[in-house]
């Protein structure tokens, strides 16, 4: 991984091997990023994305073990409990160029992966809500 900041945007790249969440968790706590968008693509071998399902507040998870494109990454850098909180959906593309996406729990590079964080200046937190069962934005 290596990354450089260019004034309120870090441009990063992710090596092979290397898992995403993983690794913007890191760069996050390291630059004390408490709020940003994230953008990115790249090439994986390992995912795992789910969709939740609200009336019954249950992810359904599918995992991908094969090459497939990151066609497009994107998200959310919040806190929680006063550490990095990251929301990221993924949309996949398999060799035959399907598309399968939803929210990303993990994703392995196995070329690259190229992130930029839109860093905004202030803090949005999270705050469970027990109607829907997801961690909200939290306007204090």
């Amino acid at each position: 991984m290596e990354y450089r900041t260019f004034g309120s945007h870090v441009i990063i790249r992710l090596d092979r091997g290397e898992e995403v969440l993983t690794a913007l968790t890191e760069i996050c706590r390291q630059e004390q990023i408490s709020l940003a968008t994230i953008e990115g693509l790249g090439a994986i071998d390992h995912a795992i994305v789910c969709v939740y399902d609200v009336p019954t507040k249950t992810f359904y998870r599918q995992t991908f073990d094969e090459p497939m494109e990151i066609s497009h990454l994107g998200g959310t850098v919040t806190q929680k409990d006063g550490d990095v909180y990251l929301h990221v959906h993924a949309t996949l593309c398999d060799r035959n160029l399907l598309a399968h996406g939803g929210h990303v729990n993990e994703l392995r590079v196995s070329a690259t992966c190229e992130i930029v964080l839109h860093c905004i200046a202030g803090t949005v937190d999270r705050e469970y809500n027990e109607a829907i069962g997801l961690n909200l934005f939290r306007f204090s």
